[in-house]
């Protein structure tokens, strides 16, 4: 998929929203709309949260779905700091030897592995050699969506899971206009469905839409109100689920249907750790939260927030800090009732990995997990903020754009490939095991910036998350920018080829390279996609990602 779509011609001004009622911030101005008419009809911050991402499912198809997962960190209007991990597992019959045995039967193994995504394969490719299918039936590991959005409107909302889907199911089956980001990373559904029924759910005529094009999107939609009307049981022992499995079963995968039954979303205890004075909460593991905590923990040890802001110095200190915090997090964060992950986010041991920082970068350290692909995955964030006190961040992916290639018979649901961060080396802690969750690169954050100062926020985009989170809390906690500046501020990210990618806006790259990085140019779009509400007293302030179609909306 071609990512030069040039966000740099888009030099309309943005300022933060405020408002003292709700505040919805997210990707898609229409999926914004429908949480704040939640809002207003009487629901909280939760139930606007599924109401956006559920509209978010049918107005940016090409990021997020019922056949990805979800993620919820929040602070309720009692003080709770809380997280929701509704994350699937990998089916009871996926092992290593199951999937390695599947692919040595395979004629043509370029569409698990494609080209277009940095592989190179033929059908004569030694099994041994390759990595974990990027596409295809043995990438889906089971579905958390349906079952996640239920559960939150039930343990934290007020309203039914029936009433917050209604504005998904009037998009869908009514239908909208498409806005110009999500068209532009539309086009890749062209080349990805091969099976009729896929390419009838999301093409027209064969083809993607264009800016401003107004479809519909009639398959899922019937998905949708069958959840509505009978809740998440129709995806995990219905006829939803049903089509899911014969879907993967028809393709050569492994689910089964007591692999989606025995699915449940789980509330866990967020991790944190306090950057030069804020309090930053995380997902623990298998999600990507550590990664953060650590690399601002080795950047505070080292100082990195005190440099003037245009200082090379300073991207260098954070990116070397990221460095550290992607080779351990990489090597040790998987599935924790797989492997004992050791406390990544303690400030004594970022002291002790901060000794290795210094004036020249730290050369060709390992960063990923092979061939995963998951430096530049797709999903969608979303904030929320309610006049209860109430806030928070909630995320929702396929891992990447429309998944794995596979939709569920007549659903028009798309299947994720969150299963491609899975390792075929069975010494590798991320390695395949049958009912493991991979490593997840999805991390919604809250922060306490003050006694009665907090937000909701997130930046979207695989190993772009935690160092988004990095850049975006440095912004606001080191540099005291306002919410939406702190989204606006030229981005960096250090990629697992050893590359730091800036955008061309970025002052002083120049000096970035004479310091000894290989400082690489890349487009806008490649900086992730950020969403912030933020609650001071009683005011509630957003921002929203200018590299993205979004809007923060508030009344």
């Amino acid at each position: 998929m071609d990512d030069s779509i040039d966000l740099d011609r888009f030099d309309s001004r943005r300022s933060t929203a405020y408002g003292n009622r709700g505040m919805v911030a997210t990707s898609q101005p229409l999926a914004a709309e429908a949480g704040l008419s939640v809002l207003r009809d009487g629901g909280n911050a939760f139930d606007a949260a599924v109401a956006t991402a559920a509209t978010l499912n049918v107005v940016e198809p090409t990021s997020t779905g019922l056949g990805g997962d979800v993620f919820a960190l929040y602070r309720t209007a009692d003080g709770e700091v809380g997280a929701m991990r509704s994350c699937g597992h990998a089916p009871a019959e996926a092992t290593i030897e199951n999937v390695k045995g599947a692919l040595e039967e395979t004629d043509d193994l370029e569409p698990y592995y494609p080209e277009s995504r940095g592989y190179a394969v033929d059908s004569d490719e030694d099994t041994d050699e390759l990595g974990m299918p990027f596409l295809g039936p043995h990438a889906v590991t089971v579905p958390g969506t349906a079952r996640g959005w239920e559960t939150t409107v039930q343990e934290l909302g007020r309203l039914s899971l029936r009433e917050v889907l209604e504005p998904a199911i009037h998009y869908a089956m009514e239908g909208y206009p498409v806005s110009e980001v999500i068209a532009h990373h539309w086009t890749g559904a062209e080349e990805l469905f091969t099976d009729d029924h896929a390419r009838e759910a999301y093409l027209f005529d064969g083809e993607s839409p264009d800016p401003g094009q107004t479809v519909t999107l009639p398959r899922l939609g019937e998905s949708l109100q069958k959840i509505a009307e009978h809740g998440a049981d129709v995806v995990y022992e219905g006829e939803i689920g049903d089509a899911i499995v014969a879907e993967i079963q028809s393709a050569g995968g492994f689910m089964t249907h007591d692999d989606l039954a025995s699915f449940e979303p789980e509330f866990v205890d967020p991790v944190s750790t306090t950057y030069n004075g804020a309090e930053i909460y995380e997902l623990p593991p298998n999600n990507q939260g550590l990664l953060a905590l650590e690399a601002l923990n080795v950047a505070e040890e080292i100082g990195a927030g005190e440099y003037e802001y245009d200082s090379p110095d300073r991207i260098h200190a954070f990116t070397e800090a990221m460095k550290l915090a992607f080779v351990d997090g990489h090597h040790y964060v998987t599935d924790p009732e797989f492997a004992e992950i050791p406390p990544l986010e303690s400030t004594s041991y970022a002291r002790e990995r901060a000794q290795a920082i210094g004036d020249e970068p730290i050369s060709n350290p390992e960063v990923g997990v092979p061939n995963a692909n998951a430096e530049d995955a797709d999903t969608v964030l979303l904030t929320v903020g309610d006049e209860e006190g109430n806030l928070v961040s909630y995320i929702n992916s396929r891992f990447a754009g429309f998944g794995s290639g596979l939709v569920a018979g007549e659903t028009g649901i798309a299947l994720q490939n969150r299963g491609a961060s899975f390792s075929l080396d069975p010494d590798h802690p991320n390695s395949l095991e049958p009912n493991k969750r991979p490593f997840h690169t999805l991390v919604p954050a809250v922060a306490k910036l003050d006694e009665d100062d907090w937000m909701a926020f997130g930046v979207m985009g695989g190993y772009m998350q935690p160092q988004g989170h990095v850049q975006v809390v440095s912004n606001l906690v080191d540099y005291g920018m306002t919410p939406q500046a702190a989204l606006d501020a030229p981005r960096w990210r250090y990629r697992e080829d050893g590359t730091v990618g800036v955008e061309e806006r970025l002052p002083k790259k120049a000096k970035l390279a004479r310091r000894g990085h290989d400082v690489g140019i890349l487009p806008p779009v490649m900086f992730g996609g950020a969403q912030l509400v933020r609650r001071q007293g009683d005011t509630l302030a957003g921002a929203t990602e200018p590299r993205k179609d979004g809007v923060a909306i508030g009344y």
